[in-house]
């Protein structure tokens, strides 16, 4: 069915994260507003093994010219799967000339609240939190913003910080991946971006790491 052209020659929009132990793909019609395909795949370790035929189960590569725009969750997520599905999406964008919207997972969470049965307070900003063992929290903050794609704004990119205490003191939320949930969000940020008429290099789109070895923590 995904390697057809539509009827209408609109392009594909494709969606990848893999900030948890499993890979989500989408994949909808640029103009859409609702994903034609929507896969998860629990791959844990053999992300790395996997990835490239997970991605071909759901649009061959002899589709890959029928793209029009990508988009990827940056993380914070594992090392590895995160870093895997970034370098993917980049070299798509490259070699397909297309335009790459990378987007936190955190920010996709936000929008998933917000658009939920139970969204958070819509007077203020809140932050999503990870607890961390022995490291300390991540936590980015996050506001309503109809005038973003989206209609979410990230006011602080997930960083770590020692404890919930050094936060500013606004309501927490726990920050937990859903999948496809955060996939569907993901694709509905990259087509407001398109339908707005937005740019999309893919160089400037890089795999977050709040928890870099090479960072010291937070005093």
């Amino acid at each position: 069915m995904t390697d057809l052209p539509d009827p209408d020659g609109r392009p594909w929009l494709l969606a990848l994260h893999s900030s948890s132990d499993s890979l989500g793909v989408g994949l909808q019609r640029l103009g859409a507003t609702q994903p034609e395909r929507l896969e998860n795949f629990p791959l844990g370790r053999s992300l790395s093994n996997r990835l490239f035929d997970c991605l071909e189960s759901v649009l061959p590569a002899t589709a890959w010219p029928q793209l029009g725009r990508l988009a990827v969750a940056t993380g914070p997520g594992g090392f590895t799967g995160t870093r895997l599905t970034v370098v993917l999406a980049r070299t798509l964008a490259q070699q397909l000339a297309l335009p790459l919207d990378g987007i936190s997972s955190f920010q996709l969470m936000a929008g998933r609240l917000l658009a939920g049965p139970r969204p958070p307070s819509v007077a203020g900003p809140f932050w999503l939190l990870q607890e961390l063992p022995r490291r300390g929290v991540v936590a980015g903050l996050y506001g309503v913003d109809s005038g973003q794609p989206g209609g979410v704004v990230e006011l602080e990119a997930p960083k770590l910080h020692r404890d919930s205490d050094a936060l500013a003191p606004f309501p927490i939320h726990p920050a937990e991946v859903r999948l496809p949930e955060d996939v569907i969000q993901l694709l509905g940020f990259s087509a407001a971006r398109a339908a707005s008429g937005l740019g999309a290099p893919w160089q400037p789109v890089l795999p977050l790491y709040p928890t870099s070895p090479v960072e010291a923590l937070p005093c």
